[in-house]
């Protein structure tokens, strides 16, 4: 724990340094630009107007400001608004057993409760209000700094949207987390660990206009006092997380179209198939090639990347035996609805043997589909999602499903939504031989869809589940799960979140009931920047469990803090 305080502490002073320096060099500017016009330097300065009279009980949020701007270059638009659209953001996706959160008035953190800052809507902040950001930070949309209307500000401001002349945008941030847990039995090994975990991510984000990228992202990922051995995304130190750059191709109706060269973090729908997996400490990424252009209503996307293995002792390289491509359709008919079709090969060359079930090597291609979406309060959640290709001698013949159902009950206390879901992904009826039915789930953000204690991945499973929101006031989160977890095949094998085979009865006499798992999650927004989440987790372990190893039935719980800049 003592490593545990001094990595925070020495997070606290980079972030520190880094708001110094930043601030100080935007005073240098404005100090130069002042100068300039003194001597004749076209240069044009614009007061903003006295802030309004704070009304009792509410803080403070118009600030007068100053903008130093100056004449613009021949190659960048003249416009201010030309900054306040650019450069594009990407429509973040609905994940599934999505909730409704609060929208009307309210406390939107601990820190507005405390200084009675009663707000007429939710902030206009890019990062969730949430200890858990599945997004990427290169997505993260600070454009209403630019609007010269905007009344939100925010001591941290002087980080975001630096305009170096006319042509150049600068940006960094980045994100220290602490998480504590306790796991008994952990993944049915019939032993407990209990450590701390601790992450920091600092980026830099240079645009020139709307037409050259370079994002560069470091991460620091390590573990401290654990009972067994780390886990592979448990730690990786001083790495680089996302390190590419964008090219603009084209202008096209909407957006312009981008290719990206480099390492890169990828999510795409519900992220069942593809995410950058943010619990794991170390984060999923890639490095390869995409191109991409998003629209109003309608998002392509095109890619042939590698998955990046983290390595704690040497900078982190691609896997040469995995070649991972695809293509990515989004149509957005409505706000807030989402249907997804997409085209997906995995190439891996790999030799992999798990309980006896050879896995790999293999090459697999994945047909799907997903409609999602909201209306008059109903929700729903629909995917479709094919496989064929080879293992091996053999062929592959496999498939996954998704049926979601819900209701955001708005006018009811606590604001609740309410999911009922039906999951379901094939296993093989006869391994090793005949055609291979075990569904592949690619690079999936298992857990958030099969329970946290992370036993069970979209391979070979049934999972009847349930999900409720509540929110006790408009910042705090209440979020219960049910699943009911059964084999597709009782010969193949029960597999993790991460995809390994962990228990096996090759006769099928075990039977197919994996057990019920519940799992309690709590997330209170304290501002701004800072959340904390707790939870728990249990699963009452069925007939399957008790007759293939440990009896044991695995608990879970954790706490962690998020501190984002």
């Amino acid at each position: 724990m003592r490593r545990c305080i001094q990595v925070a502490k020495l997070t606290v002073v980079v972030i520190f340094s880094i708001i110094c320096l930043v601030c100080s060099s935007r005073a240098f500017a404005q100090s130069e630009i002042s100068k300039a016009s003194s001597v004749g330097a076209a240069a044009l300065i614009e007061a903003g107007t006295p802030a309004k009279k704070q009304e009792p009980g509410k803080l403070q949020e118009d600030k007068p400001t100053i903008t130093f701007r100056e004449e613009p270059c021949n190659e960048c638009p003249p416009e201010p608004s030309f900054w306040e659209k650019n450069p594009p953001v990407r429509i973040f996706p609905r994940l599934g057993n999505f909730p409704v959160p609060p929208s009307g008035e309210g406390y939107y953190s601990a820190l507005d409760f405390i200084t009675d800052n009663w707000r007429q809507k939710p902030p206009n902040f890019p990062y969730p209000p949430s200890c858990f950001m599945p997004f990427p930070f290169y997505d993260a949309d600070f454009r209403y700094l630019d609007n010269p209307n905007n009344t939100q500000h925010d001591y941290l401001d002087c980080l975001h949207r630096i305009h170096l002349g006319n042509c150049w945008l600068f940006s960094t941030g980045g994100e220290f987390r602490l998480r504590y847990e306790n796991q008994l039995d952990r993944q049915l090994s019939g032993k407990d660990d209990v450590y701390d975990l601790t992450r920091v991510r600092v980026y830099g984000d240079l645009w020139y206009g709307n037409s050259f990228r370079v994002y560069v992202e470091y991460i620091n990922a390590q573990s401290f006092n654990q009972d067994l051995p780390p886990a592979i995304i448990d730690r990786n130190f001083s790495d680089l997380l996302n390190a590419f750059v964008d090219i603009k191709l084209a202008d096209l109706p909407g957006q312009p179209a981008y290719l990206r060269i480099g390492r890169q973090e990828m999510l795409f729908g519900s992220e069942r198939l593809i995410s950058p997996l943010d619990w794991a400490n170390t984060r999923r990424t890639f490095q390869g090639v995409r191109g991409f252009h998003q629209g109003e209503k309608f998002d392509v996307d095109l890619f042939w990347v590698q998955p990046v293995i983290p390595n704690v002792t040497r900078f982190d390289s691609v896997d040469n035996n995995q070649n991972f491509a695809g293509l990515w359709t989004t149509y957005r008919p409505q706000k807030g609805q989402f249907l997804d079709a997409y085209y997906l090969f995995l190439d891996n060359t790999n030799k992999v043997t798990q309980l006896g079930l050879v896995t790999a090597p293999y090459n697999v291609s994945t047909f799907g589909t997903r409609y999602c979406g909201d209306k008059n309060h109903f929700l729903w959640d629909v995917e479709g999602m094919f496989q064929f290709g080879e293992r091996g001698s053999s062929e592959i013949v496999a498939g996954a499903g998704t049926l979601g159902a819900g209701y955001n009950f708005a006018n009811l206390p606590m604001n609740p939504t309410f999911w009922v879901y039906y999951d379901y992904a094939s296993g093989d009826q006869h391994p090793n031989s005949g055609d291979f039915q075990t569904f592949n789930q690619l690079f999936p953000f298992g857990h958030y869809y099969f329970g946290w204690l992370d036993l069970v991945g979209r391979q070979n499973i049934q999972d009847f589940n349930m999900h409720l929101f509540l929110y006790p006031t408009n910042w705090i989160t209440l979020w219960s799960q049910y699943h009911n977890f059964q084999l597709a095949s009782s010969t193949d094998a029960l597999y993790n979140a991460a995809g390994k085979a962990i228990r096996r009865d090759a006769t099928g006499r075990a039977g197919n009931d994996v057990g019920n798992e519940i799992d309690f999650v709590a997330n209170f927004h304290l501002g701004p920047h800072s959340d904390v989440a707790v939870g728990y987790s249990k699963l009452f372990a069925g007939r399957f469990i008790r007759q293939t190893g440990p009896p044991g039935s695995p608990e879970f719980t954790f706490v962690q803090y998020t501190y984002r800049w």
